[in-house]
């Protein structure tokens, strides 16, 4: 475990928080361009079953990325609305959609685990580490592997 001055000299980890079947999660801040509601998503003929449709975004087309299906989770509930967060994948904009959304979370580097032998390999696949907040994990997701999908 690094000393306490190598943990300071590192910047604080921002991640939006989120909850995908109960499980919280997490992605850089970086990454994300906006935090939407409930939104109407239209469905695409033959695309892969990770992608839920695309939504209009002000004006502009965002494919919709359910991640329940990309993780490989039960179906959301009947009437269960998810929410979208935004992020910039190679210039384009996709939704992320979670179950929920929670706040910014300021985490030390320093204590970020990496992946448990025991993660799931869907999880593993997209997963940068985790990070232990009270009685549960928080998996970090890394958003250019969550776009990895088909």
């Amino acid at each position: 475990m690094p000393s306490h001055s190598q943990s300071m000299g590192r910047a604080a980890e921002m991640v939006l928080s989120l909850t995908v079947a109960g499980q919280p999660c997490g992605v850089p801040v970086l990454a994300v361009r906006d935090v939407l509601g409930p939104q109407t998503i239209t469905r695409i003929p033959l695309a892969p079953p990770e992608v839920a449709g695309s939504l209009n975004l002000r004006g502009r087309i965002v494919t919709a990325l359910d991640l329940r299906r990309r993780l490989q989770l039960p179906a959301r509930p009947a009437g269960q609305k998810p929410m979208s967060v935004v992020v910039e994948h190679q210039g384009e904009l996709y939704a992320l959609l979670a179950d929920g959304v929670g706040e910014v979370l300021s985490l030390s580097p320093a204590e970020r685990a990496a992946n448990p032998p025991t993660l799931d390999p869907a999880w593993k696949a997209v997963c940068q580490g985790v990070h232990r907040l009270g009685d549960s994990l928080l998996v970090v997701l890394d958003v250019e592997r969550l776009m990895q999908i088909g």
